[in-house]
Order: C-alpha cells, then structure tokens, then sequence
C-alpha cells in the first residue's frame, strides 16, 4: 500500500475519498465537517497508517482549496460589511495580545528571545477559512457577530504576515521601520485598489458582458472569467507579501454585487469548488501532524501552548469587543471564532525549523496547537454558543 500511494493520482483520489467521506459522517453525527476531516487526515496521516505525507503537492492543492474557500466566503459579504473601526480595534488587539503571551510562555520555557518572538507570532494569526466554514454550516454567515470575526480575521492575517515580517528582520538583524512601513502601504493599497478595481471595473465588466448573445451561446464563459479573477487578485497578494486567501477574499467581495441573467451561476459552480477543494485543505492539516514525535516535555508545551492560544484570542478579541459595546455572549462567540490557527502558525513553524530557529519538537508543537485549535472551535460554536442560541 505504502508504495502505491507514493503515486500522485493515488494520493488525489485518496485525499478526495477520504476528504468527502468525513465531511459526510460529520454531517450525519451533527457535527461541523472539518471536525470529521481532520480527524481523517490524522488517521491515513504519518501518524497512523502513513498513506499521505505533507508533500509539496498536497500542500499546493491544501492551499488552492483555501484560495477557493476564501473566494466562496467572500461572495457572502459587501464591502462595507466588514469595514469597521470596531473590527480593527479588535484585530489589532488579537495580534499583539497573543504574540506577547507566545512570547512570554516560550521565555517561560527556555527559549531565547529571538526563538520566543517568533514563537509569539505563531499564535496571532487566525485561520479565516476554519471558521468562515463553520458559520456556513451552521446558517450564521450574515449575522453581525460573523461580520465582527470575518472582518478582525481578514485584518488580523494581514497583522500577523507583517509580524512575521518583523520578527525573521529582527532574527538576523535586517530590521528597519522603512521595510514595515513598505509592507504596510502595499497591504493597504491591494485592498483600497483591489476593492475599487473589483466592484467598479472586473465587476461591471463582467454583467456587460453577461447581457451579450455572446454569453447566452456561451453560458459558462463568465464563471471561468470569475475565477480568473480571483486566482489573480491571489497571485497579486502574494507578490505583494500577503496571504493569496486575502487576495482570493478580495476579489470574493468585489463580485459579492454582480448578479446574472443569461450565464450559469458562477457562484454554483465556486460552490461545487468550494466542496472538493476546500476539503482537500481540512484534511490536510489532519495529515500535516504527526503524534508519533510526542515525549512527556513535549506534551506538557504543546498543551501550554494550545491553552495560551486559547486565553489569548479570549482575552484579546473578545474582552475589546465586550467592552465596545457589543453583547457577552456575541463578544464570546468573536473570541472562540477568532481562536482557530492554520496557515500562518505552520508557515511560521516550517521557516522556523527551516532556518534551524527551533527544533522538530518545537515545530511539531505548533503544528498540533494548530490542530486543537482548529478541532475544538467548530465544537464550542455549533455545541456549545449557538447550540444554546437556538433553544
């Protein structure tokens, strides 16, 4: 079997089938499909059967399925939606609030300060995608408390990239407030321009050309000239030094306005994208971890750190959107939703391990914090916070 599955189809075919299949008995156990996934990933993962490895080619498709995930959710919100002071107070505050907890916790356990500062970054980042999924499942994508999360995240990736920014500058003694100011504007004007470009020009474009006798012979046309869109706004943020799921969550909320007459429904056919792809990247971060490199001083870090990232975006997320105005139980619901860490936390670790910064125990800490994180949001939203919502 080991040898069999070294074959890229294989692995394609194994990772959809087993992708698929979780999001399935997720569903009939009542519970969010990424729960189901990763658990999966875990078990054809390194750490039980070993079938899939976190080659490159499963990290490229893991991160085509969060370009499209990004650009579904995107589609749910207007712009002005998640355009808010309130939103950024509370992004600003979920980055600094759990960097130094990272920070401090590392220190606490031996690490150096240049280690711990980009250990510290490790936690900041949010993982859009996770929780943007979830509130779909559970029908909650339009309501205020979901703008407050999505609005803070999108920020909040932003924020962490230029702490990561920062920290590798500060590590080998690059840093200048010249560099952080470059990377600062350039965020800014990919999404004042980004946004301008989309609604006014890509997205007027794209219902003129809807209206010819052009797309009523060639139906599907407009949904391949979407997607062209977004996969451009995502090479372009990623050019820039910013996450290609931010650049894919612009361009989503730039066409959230076009609507059709004569073309088939782009945002159909993202959504049939959106199934597939988008549970290839849940499942991968099941298979990324391997428990196999777990010791006693191992556990006793990772279950340190995954409870500071825990604290940490409670404190900071929450406690700031509570004391704005905004109801306990929503600011808690903010909180959890900001909790989850993905893709920032692991490229974080890899070019730590990478650059012999830490260690594989340290790097598979921050990999497994990811994983709780991830697990336990998605069981605290639908069992816990909306469960008691909806009774």
């Amino acid at each position: 079997m080991a040898e069999l599955t070294q074959h890229i189809e294989m692995q394609m075919s194994l990772l959809l089938f087993t992708a698929l299949g979780g999001y399935l008995i997720s569903s009939w156990m009542r519970q969010p499909g990424v729960v189901g996934q990763i658990l999966l990933g875990l078990v054809i993962g390194p750490s039980v059967l070993g079938w899939v490895t976190y080659t490159d080619f499963v990290a490229n498709v893991a991160t085509l399925g969060a370009v499209i995930l990004l650009f579904v959710t995107g589609l749910e919100f207007k712009l002005r939606d998640i355009v808010s002071v309130r939103y950024a107070v509370i992004a600003i505050s979920g980055v600094i609030v759990p960097w130094l907890g990272g920070y401090f916790l590392a220190i606490g356990f031996g690490f150096e300060p240049g280690k711990a500062i980009l250990l510290g970054v490790a936690l900041t980042a949010t993982s859009i995608a996770i929780t943007a999924d979830v509130l779909r499942e559970l029908g909650k994508l339009q309501t205020e408390t979901a703008k407050a999360i999505i609005g803070a995240a999108i920020l909040d990736d932003i924020l962490a990239l230029l702490a990561l920014s920062v920290s590798i500058q500060m590590g080998d003694g690059s840093f200048t407030m010249s560099i952080v100011m470059q990377s600062v504007i350039a965020a800014v004007l990919f999404l004042v321009v980004g946004a301008v470009m989309g609604i006014w020009v890509f997205g007027r474009l794209i219902s003129r050309v809807d209206e010819t006798e052009f797309a009523k012979s060639y139906p599907d046309f407009v949904f391949a000239a979407v997607m062209m869109i977004a996969f451009l706004y995502a090479m372009v943020a990623e050019m820039i030094g910013l996450s290609a799921i931010v650049g894919a969550f612009v361009a989503g909320v730039s066409m959230e306005a076009v609507t059709l007459r004569n073309s088939r429904s782009f945002r159909e056919g993202a959504e049939y994208l959106r199934i597939v792809f988008g549970s290839i990247f849940f499942i991968s971060l099941g298979v990324l971890a391997d428990i196999r490199a777990f010791d006693s001083e191992l556990i006793w870090f990772t279950l340190a750190l995954t409870a500071m990232a825990i604290v940490t975006k409670l404190i900071g997320c929450g406690l700031p959107a509570w004391m704005m105005g905004i109801k306990l139980k929503d600011s808690l619901i903010i909180g959890v939703g900001m909790m989850p860490r993905g893709e920032v936390a692991m490229v974080v670790a890899l070019l730590a391990l990478q650059g012999g910064v830490i260690a594989q125990p340290a790097y598979v800490a921050i990999v497994l914090m990811s994983l709780l994180t991830t697990l336990i949001v998605p069981l605290l939203l639908r069992n816990w916070l909306y469960r008691e919502k909806e009774n």
